[in-house]
């Protein structure tokens, strides 16, 4: 009973404390024009704001791991808060855009810290039977973060200055780090590990080209540019020589040969699908209202606010449909549900009423809100407690690369298909590259374990 208590004191704490950085990856994007217009930056400078937020965080996700080994529990999550709250303040004061800039991306290293850490430490305590269950309360923070980001930063816009979009963390990050202090065990501390330089000078700028090549392919530049190609190059070079570095290492970086087990290799993949259609969808159903539909920002942005109650209700049963039918069926049912769920999109002529927009989105959310549960939680079924931190820097890692690889494409569907066709039939194509991603999922989703594969 009071390991029980410690397990769900440490989740709470997780949660309040970690909720803010998976907001943040979306939330400041809404707000880009008029921080634009106060600062003075053109429209290339400005997606700056969010892309060096997510390289960043991207670079400092593999480095989880041996912060946790090195400083322990508690202390890394409490020096993770601290840099993502200090670069929040900071980037609320920013008083230019180069400024902002160079606070947003520190404000991305807390969050590459915090984001696996969130994942790692409730699951090293959690029974092989109950993992499901505890990942079903982790998923919440990281499924609804992308909707609730852009509705959270319109109704900040509507009232207050931009600068609030960075201000708000303080309120929840505050708490969280006194949660921390309380509930948070030491453990690991002073733990002897070193740090595999080599492997994080490849790794890092390896990760940081390919999602460059593919943010400057999401934001119009074409695949034959030199913004585009170089960077993919570079990166997926240096990508290359990192497996054969990591894999003569006995303490790597990020353990490549945990992906020979087959729990863990399905589910990175299907969690970089899920990422893929997370992030596709948000680029897409914000642009798809205003456009089509005539609405504001605002309005498209609490239009949204039913995909987040249909996720956040499906989480509450996820992990007893998991335990009884196993992550397999969960997986695929709720990526089929996504995909029907966004069919009407495909289809809109732009008549859609928008109580049958809301509709649709609550019913995809429920969709969404079972699939993170089953993926994320197999891939530690079979991961020893001490080997977790490298589980979930693959699982951070996949979503990462394959949002953006998500967004890329449809945006580059939209672009081309609006350019060819009009708006209307850009939008339409777009939508069932997301389709066909949600079956490329379910595809992959028939690699994770089934019922028995949970209760062995």
């Amino acid at each position: 009973m009071a390991e029980e208590r410690a397990t769900r004191r440490l989740v709470i704490a997780l949660i309040v404390g970690g909720i803010m950085p998976v907001v943040d990856t979306t939330i400041v994007a809404i707000g880009l024009h008029r921080i634009g217009e106060d600062l003075g930056a053109d429209v290339a400078t400005l997606q700056w704001v969010s892309t060096v937020y997510l390289l960043a965080l991207a670079v400092v996700i593999p480095v989880a791991g041996w912060v946790q080994a090195r400083l322990g529990d508690r202390n890394a999550w409490i020096l993770a808060s601290g840099i993502f709250l200090a670069a929040s303040v900071l980037c609320a004061m920013a008083s230019g855009i180069g400024e902002l800039i160079a606070f947003r991306a520190l404000q991305g290293a807390g969050a590459g810290l915090l984001l696996p850490l969130m994942q790692t430490l409730p699951m090293q305590r959690t029974p092989r039977a109950a993992m499901a269950r505890t990942m079903a309360v982790m998923s919440v923070p990281i499924s609804l973060g992308p909707v609730i980001g852009p509705v959270l930063g319109g109704l900040v816009l509507s009232a207050l200055d931009w600068r609030w979009l960075f201000l708000i963390n303080l309120p929840l990050g505050a708490v969280g780090l006194v949660l921390a202090v309380l509930w948070l065990p030491g453990g690991r501390s002073g733990a002897r590990t070193t740090l595999d330089v080599i492997g994080l000078l490849l790794l890092a700028p390896g990760l940081v080209g390919v999602l460059l090549a593919l943010s400057n392919l999401a934001g119009g530049t074409g695949a034959g540019e030199v913004a585009v190609w170089v960077p993919a190059v570079i990166g997926l070079v240096l990508l290359v020589a990192f497996v054969p570095w990591t894999l003569g290492r006995r303490d790597p970086l990020v353990d490549l040969r945990l992906l020979g087990v087959r729990t863990l290799r399905a589910s990175t993949v299907a969690m970089a699908f899920l990422g893929a259609n997370l992030y596709a969808a948000t680029f897409l159903l914000p642009l798809a209202l205003q456009a089509d539909q005539g609405v504001s920002v605002l309005e498209a942005a609490l239009l949204l606010i039913p995909q987040g109650v249909g996720s956040l209700l499906a989480r509450a049963g996820a992990g007893r449909l998991v335990a009884r039918w196993g992550p397999r069926a969960v997986a695929i049912s709720g990526f089929a549900l996504v995909a029907v769920m966004t069919v009407p999109f495909a289809l809109d002529d732009g008549t859609l009423a928008l109580v049958v927009w809301a509709v649709v989105l609550f019913v995809r959310g429920l969709g969404l809100g079972v699939v993170l549960v089953p993926i994320m939680a197999s891939g530690y079924l079979d991961v020893a407690p001490d080997r977790m931190p490298h589980a979930s820097a693959f699982s951070r890692m996949a979503q990462q690369l394959g949002g953006a690889f998500g967004t890329a494409t449809a945006a580059l569907v939209l672009a081309a298909v609006t350019t060819a066709s009009g708006t209307r039939a850009g939008f339409d194509a777009a939508f069932v590259v997301v389709i066909g991603i949600c079956a490329a999922a379910m595809a992959a989703s028939l690699a994770l374990p089934g019922r028995q594969g949970v209760a062995r």
